[in-house]
């Protein structure tokens, strides 16, 4: 279905210089994201450019929005559909500026480098991992690419189940013991990169789903399994019980 919306919104004026936008957002909040992440490892960013950046998403936000009412009002025939789609979208993406604030503002705080002590390279496979996503979501919209947008939703449930674990960690004093502000702050980037994944996610699930189920996963057809479902599965082929509960938790979680 998606596909044959965008193709239909691409089509005429309005429709397509909003989703055009919703693109740019997209982009520039994926070199905001990386210049955050390199501002708390000291790598040199001017902090205040992400604020500046911030406000131009925000404006980005407000552009789409107005065309997509502007279409809403003056066409004969208004694809109400697609325009909640993509504004579903850019609120997603507006959300993703504000967790790269936060993530800016622990630069802040910190009198030197991050250092995620015994999660460090953790840190470094997340940031890896929530930049490739950013890299796919674009062509994902663009090309209504079923296959890369399921990717992304996988990559997802990667970030979340490796969170939940570090924090876990953290919780029981496994990693970083006795180091309470290191700890504070690894626990709050891992919510962050989180947070950021799963807008991502969201966005992602706009290729897959119809309006009603954008942010939540894919549904398996009344025939059989969705072609996604083998990535659900652990290393022994069984199903994993703790990524399970993970995505029962966040069907249920508010789109904060």
């Amino acid at each position: 279905m998606w596909k044959k919306l965008l193709t239909a919104f691409k089509t005429s004026g309005l429709h397509r210089e909003a989703f055009e936008e919703a693109l740019l957002m997209l982009k520039a909040s994926h070199t905001m994201h990386r210049d955050a992440v390199a501002a708390l490892h000291q790598k040199g960013i001017m902090v205040a450019d992400i604020y500046e950046r911030d406000q131009q998403l925000n404006k980005y936000e407000r552009s789409v929005r107005r065309k997509i009412l502007t279409h809403f009002t003056v066409s004969p025939n208004p694809d109400i559909n697609m325009g909640l789609v993509i504004t579903a979208i850019v609120i997603d993406i507006e959300r993703i500026g504000d967790y790269t604030k936060n993530i800016v503002e622990l630069a802040v705080a910190l009198p030197e480098a991050f250092d995620g002590g015994e999660l460090h390279e953790e840190f470094l496979a997340l940031e890896e991992v929530v930049d490739g996503m950013f890299t796919d979501v674009v062509p994902a919209l663009q090309d209504s690419d079923v296959d890369l947008a399921r990717k992304i939703l996988k990559d997802h449930k990667n970030v979340s189940g490796r969170v939940e674990r570090g924090l876990q960690l953290l919780r029981n004093d496994q990693v970083l013991k006795g180091q309470s502000g290191r700890a504070v702050t690894a626990a709050l980037y891992l919510r962050y990169l989180k947070r950021v994944s799963a807008h991502l996610k969201n966005a992602a699930t706009s290729v897959l789903n119809p309006f009603h189920r954008i942010g939540f996963k894919e549904k398996k057809k009344a025939h059989g399994t969705r072609p996604a479902d083998g990535q659900e599965k652990n290393g022994t082929g069984q199903e994993d019980p703790f990524l399970e509960d993970l995505e029962l938790m966040e069907d249920e979680e508010s789109r904060d």
